[in-house]
């Protein structure tokens, strides 16, 4: 296993907006999707970090899905996202070098200005702005680069609506301000836990193969499903974690996966919206019927029926249950389980001018306990999972993944 990746500070650049732009054009107003007032005050800047890796070398392990590494290899490729109690900066970005190797491009992203599919967005359309330049010569340089129209990003706050009736601005706005006291107006990012020494990262491949094998295992016990890629991944991964982990057959399980509210709500919001407008779903099953025969089943029922639910009953319904502070509690507690990304994001198609990357990590999961979740760098249809775990129950899962594909 290789040891955790050493760079070398080369620059580290303020990327600010043009001079003379309106700061009042700059300035996000508040969504309940959002939870913190954003703007832009004079001074603000994207940080830029320039890094150089002392061990070239490393970049083949670093970038293989074949092998396991180290949870913390990959914390010196991504920036520090500065906060404090008064001001949190919203994006800081990395790049780092691999002298006769490669690069490796990280990314530190505020949620409170964003979702996964507007970060996706971003880092698109930094990659075309490259792209074009890299097509067009360093000539060049600084020019104006127009972006396809569905990389335009969509600032209008007015879309978003509340059809609930609820108020949940004013809900999460007293939930956030509840969290570590009353009052609380802290922009501080929270702290997670960090991982355990022995922490290792695995991707693992749901080939279209693959995908259809788990169709066909749920079809031949339960036909009226809706089985839907998404749906089968997630469920296959709760079922291969709870027997790797061992979980204690007599808790319930839980796992909370994020959806797109953007083609669900009444009226729809663009797909280009800049912001957040997701909301984390929670499905529960019980442990001891994950590790039985039927455990797929069981797993991909209640995540079929959850979804399901979002159709029938609104995508908000229930929203103003579910508070960040509740989701906090559960992070590291056995048999809980939550999603980063989506496989529709399609993450391997962002091309700087260089060709597909070789591979995608989502370096937060080892402190949030979540499993990522895209497509797959063979393409193909595929999808790729990354978890982080102990080595030996890493190992166990491994075995798991691979054997329930082997009966079939």
């Amino acid at each position: 296993m290789g040891q955790p990746s050493s760079v070398k500070l080369v620059e580290i650049c303020r990327v600010a907006p043009k001079p003379g732009a309106q700061v009042d054009l700059l300035s996000l107003p508040l969504t309940y999707f959002d939870s913190l007032w954003l703007s832009y005050v004079e001074g603000d800047a994207v940080s830029l970090t320039v890094a150089e890796s002392t061990d070239a070398d490393n970049f083949d392990h670093l970038s293989s899905n074949n092998v396991f590494v180290e949870s913390r290899a990959y914390h010196p490729l991504v920036p520090q996202l500065e906060s404090s109690h008064e001001r949190a900066a919203a994006i800081a970005l990395q790049i780092t070098l691999f002298p006769g190797r490669g690069f490796a491009i990280g990314t530190a992203m505020h949620h409170a200005i964003l979702d996964g599919k507007t970060s996706i967005s971003f880092v698109k359309s930094w990659a075309h702005a490259c792209s074009k330049q890299v097509e067009n010569g360093v000539s060049d340089i600084g020019s104006d680069v127009s972006l396809p129209e569905k990389l335009k990003p969509l600032y209008d706050r007015t879309v978003i609506h509340d059809p609930t009736g609820l108020g949940l601005e004013s809900i999460y706005l007293k939930e956030w301000q509840n969290m570590d006291g009353p009052n609380n107006r802290s922009l501080k990012i929270w702290e997670l836990k960090a991982p355990p020494d022995d922490s290792v990262r695995g991707i693992f491949e749901f080939t279209r193969g693959h995908i259809q094998t788990l169709r066909q295992m749920v079809v031949e016990k339960v036909s009226d499903l809706h089985l839907s890629t998404f749906s089968l991944v997630c469920a296959y991964t709760w079922v291969c974690l709870v027997k790797a982990q061992e979980v204690d057959a007599g808790k319930t399980s839980y796992q909370v996966f994020s959806v797109d509210c953007r083609s669900r709500l009444d009226p729809p919001v663009p797909e280009n919206y800049f912001g957040n407008c997701t909301r984390g779903v929670p499905v529960f099953a019980e442990a001891n019927e994950l590790l039985g025969e039927d455990g797929l089943v069981v797993a991909v029922t209640a995540i079929s029926e959850a979804i399901k639910g979002l159709d029938k009953n609104g995508v908000l319904k229930g929203a103003d249950e579910v508070y960040v502070s509740k989701v906090k509690d559960y992070f590291g507690v056995e048999g809980f389980y939550s999603t980063a990304g989506s496989h529709r994001f399609q993450i391997y198609d962002t091309d700087f001018g260089w060709g597909r990357p070789t591979k995608v990590e989502v370096v937060s999961i080892d402190r949030t306990g979540a499993f990522s979740v895209s497509d797959s760098k063979n393409g193909g249809g595929g999808v790729e999972v990354g978890v982080v775990l102990k080595k030996h129950v890493m190992e166990a899962f491994a075995s798991l993944f691979a054997k329930g594909f082997g009966k079939h």
